[in-house]
């Protein structure tokens, strides 16, 4: 609808290793993220999370996503996406036909072009 051509969308996983989930926390709040319904519960009067949740957080997800003695600290996973889209313009090159490409994506992947 917005008239974008050759739209890309492309996918990073990045891991970082914490202490503890209180260092994650606070990297989920230097980035702006909180949970809405907390918020809102908040405004209403109550107090947000309390201590008891907090370490019942950290040795829940120490057990879930720790790995065990061979790690020190805790995983957390960031998915970034990216989207990308041109708009026309009166230079823009128009992509060829489909099917019109003179090698195949996949015998170059599997160790070469076919002749």
């Amino acid at each position: 609808k917005a008239g974008f051509k050759l739209l890309t969308v492309d996918v990073d996983d990045i891991v970082v290793e914490y202490p503890d989930t209180f260092a994650l926390m606070q990297d989920l709040q230097a980035m702006g993220e909180s949970n809405a319904a907390l918020v809102r519960e908040t405004n209403a009067g109550l107090r947000g999370l309390g201590r008891d949740v907090l370490l019942a957080n950290e040795g829940i997800y120490r057990e879930l996503h720790g790995g065990g003695a061979e790690r020190e600290g805790i995983p957390a996973t960031w998915r970034v996406v990216y989207m990308i889209g041109w708009t026309p313009g009166e230079g823009q090159q128009e992509p060829l036909a489909r099917g019109s490409g003179e090698l195949n994506i996949k015998d170059i992947l599997e160790g070469g072009a076919k002749k």
